[in-house]
């Protein structure tokens, strides 16, 4: 019977197998978890994009005044933008009568000589100025406005959405926090795992006088190329699994935020690479500093 040679060993060369395997699965759960969050972000601005804050006019206002008004409230920060196009239009008090006959049914002129209805501005706040305090504090500025009679808003609805948002954002913390626990203990263990068949190689190249950066650096190099890999894996992944959704789930589409979708990307491949560094430094100063005793 013949007998073959056993494989040489090589420094850093450790089974890559169920690292590879094990480290994608855990950037894939966190990515899977980050595309949630991206989606109940997205959720949350188009939620509310379409709140609106109506600004009633005193009566028979001059055009000249109108003006005034709006160039006023064009000038403010608060105002919600999309490219170049403000989120303010001008509602006057016939288009305000036709819309209300319109979605009721009940045409008031026909018995009032007057349309009690008021010329107005409707207008969206950025996201980044919706809290209730914020809100209070606009409301107070516009309604100083010469020629502004009120100040209209739901103010129950933005209440709402802003204790939710708190309630869910607590939660979700707490549970990031567990998954990224979980997720280093995972990866941490698989590398230990791994490198247990080369302590006594590391122990050997001590012995015949390599520095702990020389044995150190094969494991790392190999161990980054490796966290690099698990990390586009993932992404390709969670790519795939987001467009066969888009094309099976009418309106998930709209949920999708491609920037920050390349970003989770970017950070997952990042954070593999840099996860699997730090197990493999620990595991392998851990192998370093062991006695002979200790290694059996």
């Amino acid at each position: 019977m013949a007998n073959y040679p056993r494989k040489k060993k090589t420094l850093g060369h450790f089974k890559f197998g169920s690292v590879l395997f094990s480290t994608t699965l855990s950037l894939f759960i966190v990515g899977l978890f980050g595309v949630i969050l991206i989606q109940a972000k997205t959720l949350t601005s188009m939620i509310r994009e379409n709140i609106e804050v109506q600004v009633f006019l005193e009566k028979n206002l001059e055009q000249d005044e109108l003006d005034a008004i709006n160039e006023n409230l064009s000038k403010r920060s608060f105002i919600l933008q999309k490219g170049d196009t403000l989120n303010l239009k001008f509602v006057s008090d016939e288009e305000a009568a036709a819309t209300f006959i319109e979605s009721t049914g009940e045409d008031f002129t026909k018995f009032l000589e007057d349309n009690p209805l008021r010329d107005s501005f409707v207008l969206t706040i950025a996201e980044e100025f919706q809290t209730s305090e914020q809100l209070e504090a606009i409301v107070a500025e516009i309604q100083a406005i010469p020629g502004v009679f009120e100040v209209s808003y739901m103010t129950d609805l933005v209440d709402s959405i802003n204790k939710n948002l708190l309630k869910v954002s607590l939660v979700l913390g707490g549970f990031i926090l567990i998954l990224i626990i979980t997720v280093v203990m995972l990866i941490n263990n698989t590398i230990r795992l791994a490198l247990f068949s080369q302590r006594f190689l590391i122990r050997s190249m001590q012995l015949v006088g390599a520095t702990r950066g020389f044995i150190r650096k094969p494991f790392l190099s190999r161990a980054f190329l490796f966290g690099l890999m698990a990390g586009g894996f993932a992404s390709v992944i969670l790519f795939g699994l987001v467009k066969y959704t888009q094309a099976n789930i009418e309106g998930f589409a709209m949920l999708q935020n491609q920037q920050l979708l390349l970003v989770l990307f970017g950070i997952l491949i990042t954070v593999g690479g840099i996860l699997s560094v730090l197990s493999t430094l620990r595991a392998v100063n851990k192998y370093l500093n062991m006695s002979l005793d200790e290694l059996y």
